[in-house]
């Protein structure tokens, strides 16, 4: 990656379900290092943002680029062809996501929750792979939760532990799609204490939050979103001192 490249393209990213457009013509660039935290009503397609970005969801129209590579396409002869199944989970690995719901696996315990992928993605060997997941699980501050299944975890220890098994595959950069919103309001610090840990120590995240105070604390860049499109861009205090929409205005009225 050059020294003027984001880390993270998206151009014209178009997606629509039916009738309805969810993202209409999205352009964003993310630095590496840089926390970009995006804001917005429900359904403005924030959440399909970001499972565009990982493939999950083939866009419309538009294209994602990940450190100057695509993501689910190679480029040939100027044109871009759909990868494999199989190609697309290696790369996939590049982008972690966490989603609001922890999706631990019930039946795997923490420690086999996080090695799971790099064994079978990157292909680590299995005390590696353990000696990894140690270090990842002193970082979200649950090394004596190793041995314990889901069920027995809180929520905002199951999602640390998603955190964990996220950072396990070393991407260039993690999803979050609003990791606190299932969260009780007790638990919502812890998690967001580990983000916080993560984005001082440089790691490049897109982070779609209503946590409208984690945002001015460690975002670099927010976006608001609103009908599928990008509204608003720029520092924190751009926006939440001097938000220019009538439609932020209304988020910012409202939030806690």
């Amino acid at each position: 990656m050059s020294a003027h490249q984001p880390m993270i393209s998206i151009r014209g990213l178009t997606k629509s379900y039916g009738e309805a457009r969810v993202l209409d013509g999205v352009d964003l660039d993310v630095n590496a290092g840089s926390v970009t935290c995006i804001i917005g009503p429900s359904g403005s397609g924030k959440s399909t943002l970001l499972r565009c970005i990982n493939h999950l969801e083939t866009p419309d129209a538009g294209h994602v680029t990940i450190d100057g590579g695509f993501l689910g396409y190679d480029l040939r002869q100027g044109r871009l062809y759909e990868v494999s199944e199989t190609v697309l989970a290696r790369r996939r690995a590049d982008v972690g996501l966490v989603f609001q719901s922890f999706n631990l696996f019930p039946h795997m315990t923490v420690i086999e929750n996080i090695i799971e992928a790099p064994r079978v993605v990157r292909r680590l060997g299995t005390d590696q792979a353990v000696k990894e997941a140690e270090v990842l699980l002193d970082r979200v501050g649950l090394r004596e939760k190793a041995n314990a299944w889901p069920r027995d975890l809180s929520g905002g220890q199951q999602q640390r532990v998603a955190i964990a098994r996220a950072l396990a595959m070393k991407p260039k950069a993690l999803l979050f799609d609003e990791p606190t919103s299932a969260l009780d309001p007790l638990l919502v610090g812890e998690v967001l204490k580990v983000m916080r840990d993560l984005a001082a120590h440089g790691t490049t995240m897109i982070v779609v939050t209503h946590e409208i105070e984690f945002a001015r604390d460690v975002a670099d860049q927010l976006v608001f979103m609103e009908d599928g499109r990008i509204l608003e861009q720029g520092t924190p205090a751009d926006l939440l001192d001097n938000p220019q929409t009538s439609g932020l205005q209304r988020l910012l009225s409202r939030a806690p």
